[in-house]
């Protein structure tokens, strides 16, 4: 239980419809009780069970709400009823949250963010803006490619609304199904396919080490993996997503594992930690397309590290014209990204050597 006691709630002359104070009906609420179809919970009294959490009291969350405390008990009381839950429970003379009304909360949070894309889907169709485009990529595509591509379906659709999140990582709570998913592969690995989208592979491109200019390793043309083995490394990829797996494989190829000092989840600042002296780098090229002052990057060998970049459009006959524009978009991006070499012929959906995907 929660031992962080919440302000006292006065209840004179506030209870249930059965009569009961606010207190005590919540005190009193069976736990065993299983929800029915008949028992739709309120999303906004969801809310008002997390405002009156992070608050810590239900004054607190009565003034963040701008609601009297009055209204703020009430609907802890019908969340008690419909749920079936304790949530809070009497001590001394407060009352404190129960563990159940912070798990409620918990997992109140990703459905939250469900309900609050589908107030601005209505609002939208309401105000006659309903046109979007959900896109998902990676951090360096969202900030070399997205703003291209976001101009160019607008020219087509002006009053588009483009959203674009990141899927690295990411559960998919709180966005729209995305329209173009773009994803990192490794370049010799298994080719996804995602039901209800076309693939369309974009690029390879290679991985190159990131370097201080006055580091030993940056006299040469090219790093070898193993080279890098007694470095302190600097991770972009705490969260171990696609990326971080192709460099943890390449690194496991020269018998080793990094030995990290320090992990984030920003490539930018992975590299001003590199600038500062921190360690050693290794980032896709799309990621350096302009490095800080007094750092090199050097493509790697033994083994060469490479990733591939494949866009998913999505088969909806709604938006076709907006993805086929994205698309095309897309392929010009990849045709101008530096330092790159074409994947090989291996699919329908990839390119003769010598030039960018064509999808």
């Amino acid at each position: 239980m929660c031992t962080a006691i919440l302000d006292r709630v006065e209840v004179s002359g506030q209870a249930d419809k059965a009569g009961r104070p606010f207190a005590a009906a919540i005190r009193s609420t069976p736990t065993g009780r299983r929800l029915t179809v008949g028992s739709v919970l309120n999303p906004r009294r969801l809310e008002v069970l997390r405002a009156v959490l992070a608050a810590g009291s239900i004054n607190g969350a009565a003034r963040n709400l701008s609601y009297s405390p009055a209204t703020i008990s009430q609907h802890m009381t019908a969340l008690a009823r419909e749920t079936g839950l304790v949530l809070f429970e009497k001590q001394g003379r407060g009352i404190v949250a129960t563990d159940a009304a912070h798990d409620l909360a918990d997992q109140a949070q990703s459905i939250l963010a469900d309900f609050d894309r589908l107030e601005r889907v209505v609002a939208d169709l309401r105000g006659g803006q309903g046109q979007h485009l959900a896109i998902a990529c990676f951090a360096s595509a969202a900030e070399q490619w997205m703003p291209a591509v976001a101009l160019a379906v607008r020219r087509l659709q002006p009053n588009l609304t483009v959203e674009i999140s990141l899927n690295e990582p990411a559960d998919g709570r709180g966005r729209r199904r995305p329209d173009l998913d773009i994803r990192t592969e490794p370049a010799g690995g298994a080719e996804v396919e995602l039901d209800g989208y076309r693939r369309h592979v974009l690029l390879v491109e290679e991985l190159v080490a990131v370097l201080p200019a006055t580091h030993p390793l940056a006299d040469g043309d090219e790093v070898g993996v193993g080279d890098l083995e007694d470095e302190p490394w600097v991770d972009h990829d705490i969260y171990d997503s696609p990326i971080g797996r192709i460099v943890l494989s390449a690194c496991s190829a020269a018998g080793f594992t990094p030995r990290y000092a320090a992990r984030l989840d920003d490539h930018r600042a992975a590299l001003r930690l590199v600038a500062a002296g921190v360690g050693v780098a290794v980032l896709p090229r799309l990621a350096v397309p302009e490095l800080v002052e007094g750092l090199v990057a050097r493509p790697l060998v033994r083994p060469a590290v490479s990733r591939r970049i494949v866009a998913h459009a999505s088969q909806d006959q709604r938006r076709a014209a907006l993805i086929a524009c994205a698309v095309e978009q897309l392929r010009t991006c990849a045709a101008q990204a530096p330092t790159t070499h074409p994947p090989t012929a291996r699919t329908p959906t990839e390119p003769p050597a010598g030039r960018a995907a064509a999808g």
